[in-house]
């Protein structure tokens, strides 16, 4: 009886948090408790102007601290400083304060904060922490579940600070704060009935990415489909394709594709 009403409560915390793993952004949910996760991040954008392509590198490692409390450590590696090299680093911490969880629904708010340091040569207004900018970010992020569909926002205060390498910050100093914000939404798919721990999961996402620069007040806003595999609950397979659908604040490359994997350790530590 105890081994038949564990292996219920795993299917129904299972079936409650597959659709909160957005790929573009952050839910408020954390990740479980004394758990490790591994992660890669392919980008291929198409710079502006040209047919070349412009490809990021983003291996990442996520520490569940506890139910309330997460960090992740990424790297940054492309293609365009001549040639294939490191350019970056950054660290991102979450917390939750708030959750309201009912039966097949809950509520959930997080605080978040991200610092970053890079090397890369700046020539684009907008400000892209966990790609071209050293600087930091910190904002809030609300999350609602409600039987197989997710919804999250998030909204965010940015500073651009000057790159290492003397890549300074090349437009005045007016456009170094911004605000970024996203809309994101999710619904399990597959499958319809959970029977076994070894399904894998299929989710379908949309989201809504924005920024907004206070120096210029321009902004930019784009939307990712995104097709989500999960597989024996500790492995995933994110592909996504990102495209603007308002251009006024300058981005090198404003569409492009992404191709995430990662593994997760659950009880990794005590």
């Amino acid at each position: 009886m105890k081994h038949t009403i564990s292996i219920l409560l795993i299917l129904f915390m299972h079936e409650l948090q597959a659709q909160e793993l957005f790929t573009w952004t952050e839910p408020a949910s954390n990740m479980a408790a004394k758990s490790i996760g591994f992660r890669v991040t392919n980008t291929l954008m198409n710079n502006n102007g040209s047919n070349k392509y412009s490809y990021l590198l983003r291996p990442e490692i996520m520490f569940g601290i506890s139910g309330k409390v997460m960090m992740h450590a990424e790297g940054f590696f492309s293609n365009e400083n001549k040639g294939f090299a490191a350019n970056g680093a950054a660290l991102y911490f979450k917390y939750r304060f708030l959750s309201n969880d009912e039966v097949h629904s809950h509520f959930r708010m997080a605080f978040y904060t991200r610092a970053a340091i890079n090397n890369s040569q700046i020539y684009q207004q907008s400000i892209e922490l966990n790609e071209r900018n050293s600087g930091y970010e910190a904002g809030f992020i609300t999350t609602k579940l409600i039987n197989k569909v997710a919804m999250s926002v998030s909204a965010g205060f940015l500073h651009a600070a000057d790159n290492t390498n003397e890549n300074k910050f090349f437009y005045p100093d007016k456009y170094r704060n911004a605000i970024g914000y996203s809309f994101s939404i999710g619904k399990l798919m597959l499958p319809k009935e959970y029977t076994s721990y070894n399904q894998i999961n299929l989710n379908l996402m949309l989201e809504l990415l924005g920024q907004t620069n206070f120096g210029n007040g321009k902004t930019y806003l784009d939307l990712a489909p995104v097709a989500q595999f999960i597989i024996l609950s500790r492995m995933r397979v994110d592909a996504s394709y990102r495209f603007a659908m308002l251009k006024d604040l300058y981005r090198s490359a404003s569409a492009g594709f992404l191709l995430r994997l990662e593994y997760n350790i659950f009880n990794a530590y005590k």
